[in-house]
């Protein structure tokens, strides 16, 4: 009777410890999680059903993202949007293993519409990080990717047209002198030097006026990130850049730790916005980092953007951040951010709204 009253409560306790620990390491409830910068839904449901069926989180990223590309979300991803001076649309994508940390990308990519199944190919299938221009687009083809396929359309051509009857205003230029407003430009010293003067530009103007062309709907960038059945972290970017680009610009999309970061053993990052200042400042790596240091989801993002604005305080930008316990947060400046989730507990995507 003694031994049996002492089964008991030992049964209870070794019951109650199997529970909390296996909440510890398999943290029950938080993940799989799917998470993207704005209300790409269905980008979201995409890589939510690679990773219900046991896909891998890179799988599932690649997923969500070709989705996107193919949905061409706000004309800010995939083909067919955002043209550059030249009214020609190209692409920047990159994937992340947090597991191993490699990283694959592909920048200003000509002619293949697949810009995340080609930064996928360059780090499934050679020892490089990143391949820029017609190279890329060679290399994708190579490795069976469709092309060469024009990826202009109708909608970026008319855009495209009308920007050129504008004066081709705004643009991404600074201290020159057009010829014409469209240009062939000249450095702004020379002329002045020409004429005879000293050249006193305002450098800090170019810097202001930069809100004026960055916006919703020319940097909606889509950046996600997955936590697999087993915890495992991935993240994507997909773009085709910004509106009216010079000519092989590239931005934040393809650079690991700008647009996107992730290390299993911390959590992951995505962001948007004016690549060419937030790249600058690596936000994603500086989330994962404070993260690592200890920060909440919430404060690391704001973190990171509080370092932006200091230098820049009329940038456009924001950053999701996620744990490695599926708990998610984000900051944003210059414009009202919104961030899509999918978690076992929802029954479907849920967006988060956060103000600057």
């Amino acid at each position: 009777m003694a031994i049996s009253s002492l089964l008991v409560p030992l049964l209870l306790l070794f019951t109650s410890s199997s529970v909390a620990l296996g909440n510890e390491v398999g943290n029950i409830g938080h993940y799989p999680v799917v998470v993207s910068t704005w209300p790409f839904k269905e980008a979201v449901r995409a890589a939510w059903r690679a990773i219900d069926s046991g896909f891998s989180a890179l799988d599932a990223v690649v997923e969500g993202c070709s989705a996107c590309e193919e949905l061409r979300c706000d004309g800010t991803v995939g083909p067919g949007g955002s043209p550059d001076e030249n009214g020609e649309t190209t692409l920047d994508a990159l994937v992340m293993n947090g597991a191993t940390m490699e990283v694959g990308a592909v920048a200003a990519m000509r002619y293949v519409k697949d810009g995340i199944k080609a930064a996928r190919l360059v780090m499934q299938h050679t020892r490089h990080t990143l391949l820029v221009g017609e190279q890329a687009s060679a290399f994708a083809i190579s490795m069976g990717l469709p092309g060469p396929t024009n990826l202009s359309s109708s909608d970026s051509i008319q855009k495209w047209s009308k920007w050129k009857e504008d004066q081709c205003q705004p643009n991404f230029w600074k201290n020159i002198v057009p010829v014409d407003r469209c240009g062939p430009y000249h450095p702004k010293e020379i002329a002045e030097l020409g004429e005879g003067t000293c050249s006193n530009a305002n450098l800090m103007a170019a810097v202001e006026s930069r809100s004026s062309h960055v916006g919703l709907h020319n940097h909606d960038t889509i950046s996600m990130a997955v936590i697999d059945k087993e915890g495992y972290i991935a993240v994507g970017t997909s773009t085709n850049g910004a509106t009216y680009k010079i000519p092989g610009r590239v931005g934040d999309g393809p650079i690991a730790g700008s647009s996107s970061y992730a290390d299993d053993e911390v959590g992951a990052c995505g962001a948007t916005g004016d690549g060419d200042i937030m790249m600058r400042f690596l936000p994603c790596y500086q989330v994962v980092e404070s993260m690592r240091l200890g920060m909440e989801p919430k404060l690391a993002a704001q973190d990171a953007i509080r370092r932006i604005a200091r230098k820049f305080p009329d940038f456009v930008g924001a950053v999701f951040a996620i744990n490695k316990n599926g708990l998610h947060a984000g900051a944003c400046h210059g414009w009202t951010f919104q961030y899509s989730v999918r978690s076992p507990e929802m029954e479907d995507v849920e967006v988060f709204t956060v103000h600057p």
